[in-house]
């Protein structure tokens, strides 16, 4: 708007000097005129039709609890370093666990011998048939704690949930883990999918539907702008959300907190690139005032170029 105002300045002060106008009562005004003209047909519209917010970089974070508790014998993973999904993360000491497998495996081998004992006495008319059904019931719970015994075995392994990484590895080697889910043995970074997300207010998020064109910057990248697409407006906000209760409604201050807007980048690698929590400005171009568009594409490049020297 202040770069548009000086130009109409200038051009009134050339025209001015140059005798092709007279500068009456109007022309003095004029300015005003301008600015208004700007502010109420132009610069408003231009939030509904370029609405922009602030935009943020998010990533789903894993509380990595083990199914199994025990003693830590190995950490190989290293912080913030990139993991394939199943790579290891830590191992839990498997010796008691493979003692209950063995122990299973050897009460199922003589159980099946009986089994087929009772099978064969069956088959000559000398055994009762419901002692062959009593074996086949022995081993097909043995079968079943032997599956159980298996799966509590291999989750002395603790791997990777998904391709990411974990970060702030304070576990070690002789500590103790548990299952209870209020005790995390570390936090794991998912990177298999990188969320964005831009804060609109209610004025101008109205015209927002998916799949229109997004244009972001990022504090991480100052002086570049990104394209991308409009995946959801997200149906609800905290302040929108009445969680089960046993009183009444308590009244409280009601706020016009923002929209946020889901978006995708066109080049996905730029999102991989993107630390966690990275901040930026991003501006959506609806069907609306779309002779708005133009300036808000140079407001944001604007903000691209200041990245460079406001850190805030």
């Amino acid at each position: 708007m202040i770069f548009l105002f000086n130009i109409y300045l200038v051009l009134l002060f050339v025209l001015v000097k140059l005798r092709i106008i007279r500068f009456n009562l109007f022309w003095k005004i004029s300015p005003a005129i301008w600015l208004l003209v700007l502010l109420v047909g132009l610069f408003i519209p231009m939030g509904w039709g370029a609405p922009s917010g602030p935009a943020l970089v998010i990533r789903q974070s894993v509380q990595i609890v083990p199914d199994v508790a025990g003693e830590v014998i190995d950490v190989p993973v290293q912080p913030n370093t990139p993991l394939k999904a199943n790579d290891v993360l830590f191992r839990i000491d498997p010796t008691p666990f493979k003692a209950q497998v063995d122990a299973l495996a050897a009460q199922l081998k003589f159980a099946e011998l009986r089994l087929g004992q009772m099978t064969q006495l069956a088959q000559r008319d000398a055994g009762r048939g419901f002692d062959v059904q009593q074996r086949e019931s022995e081993v097909d719970q043995l079968r079943a704690q032997l599956t159980s015994a298996q799966w509590n075995l291999d989750k002395t392994v603790v791997r990777a949930p998904a391709d990411g990484f974990v970060t702030n590895v304070a576990l070690r080697r002789g500590a103790r883990v548990s299952t209870l889910a209020l005790a995390p043995a570390m936090a794991f970074v998912d990177t298999s999918e990188t969320v964005l997300g831009a804060e609109i207010d209610q004025i101008n998020a109205r015209y927002i539907r998916a799949g229109q064109a997004v244009e972001v910057t990022f504090k991480f990248l100052p002086g570049q702008v990104f394209t991308g697409k409009v995946q959801a407006v997200l149906q609800a906000i905290s302040t929108g959300q009445a969680s089960p209760s046993g009183t009444a409604v308590t009244p409280k201050e009601v706020q016009a907190a923002p929209f946020v807007v889901r978006f995708t980048l066109d080049d996905p690698a730029i999102a991989g690139r993107l630390p966690a929590g990275s901040t930026g400005q991003a501006a959506i171009f609806t069907d609306h005032v779309q002779a708005a568009h133009i300036i808000r594409r140079v407001i944001l490049r604007q903000t691209a170029l200041l990245n460079y020297i406001l850190p805030f």
